[in-house]
């Protein structure tokens, strides 16, 4: 049985196959998700293809979204412990399983969506990065995008180079996003769907966004200022609201957390099951 939130209004959401449906008569909140079990079923992924190693998810998002934050939260989830931060370059993050191993899931973080065509990442690279044109280290130019000149450009990408999952991130904590980024977001977005490559988004900062969730994580579906930005994202960016998870990066903690674990895990499991099969069906 998978995690369910009912919420005030009558919403439920049932976070392990993330379907939202809606029942006017309840008004109750409970969680009896396994994170043992969901931890169990990412540690032991692998895909079935020989041709790819590593299953790649591209995380995308305007500055500030915490998307190095989260990939070093996954980290920390997986491994058990609290572990360093992420480079906030174009990199590819492997989390460790022990000396010389790693888990078959790689992060790509790259720098943040900004308002203008001077600042910020260039949807052409995130489009490039999306093929796998993009070489490990590549630092991004703002102004100047990458072209097949340049030495962190790569000719060519095998299967295992190209991104299998799109992830956009925004913050639950900030200001409307711009029409600017918006469109850039538009533009990624669209060149992901020609791709096939399947898209999903978590909210973060949960906790800094809403007080009730600040003092108990488990409030996060109860909370009508998140589903507002929930619902506000979705009709912006067009991510429908089942794709959009709430998350709550590890910050100041010293030790993990079950419910930071919980919200982690359950984007984490969706990410490998449409990875896995944009990976089997092409």
């Amino acid at each position: 049985m998978g995690l369910m939130f009912v919420l005030s209004d009558g919403w439920i959401i049932d976070v392990e196959i993330n379907k939202i449906y809606c029942n006017l008569k309840s008004n109750v909140i409970s969680s009896d998700r396994d994170n043992v079990g969901d931890l169990q079923y990412v540690r032991e992924y692998e895909p079935e293809r020989d041709d790819i190693r590593h299953l790649r998810i591209l995380l995308y998002g305007p500055v500030g979204a915490g998307k190095s934050n989260f990939i070093n939260s996954v980290s920390n989830v997986i491994r058990g412990r609290m572990t360093h931060s992420a480079e906030a370059s174009y990199t590819t993050h492997k989390i460790r399983k022990r000396e010389q191993t790693f888990y078959p899931l790689i992060f790509n973080d790259i720098m943040g969506l900004e308002e203008g065509s001077g600042s910020g990442v260039r949807p052409d690279d995130i489009k490039l990065a999306m093929k796998g044109h993009v070489k490990d280290g590549y630092k991004f130019n703002a102004v100047s995008p990458l072209s097949s000149g340049d030495p962190g450009y790569n000719p060519e990408p095998s299967a295992d180079e190209k991104v299998h999952v799109l992830v956009c991130t925004f913050s639950a904590n900030s200001a409307e996003i711009t029409e600017s980024v918006l469109q850039k977001m538009a533009t990624i977005r669209e060149e992901a769907s020609e791709l096939g490559i399947p898209q999903i988004a978590i909210m973060t900062k949960i906790d800094e966004a809403c007080g009730e969730t600040e003092k108990e994580l488990k409030n996060v579906y109860k909370s009508k200022h998140l589903k507002k930005k929930m619902k506000d994202f979705s009709a912006a960016v067009g991510i429908p609201m089942n794709y959009i998870f709430p998350v709550k990066n590890y910050s100041e903690e010293i030790d993990i957390n079950d419910d930071v674990d919980t919200l982690i895990l359950s984007a984490l499991r969706c990410m490998i099951d449409f990875g896995d099969d944009f990976i089997n069906e092409t």
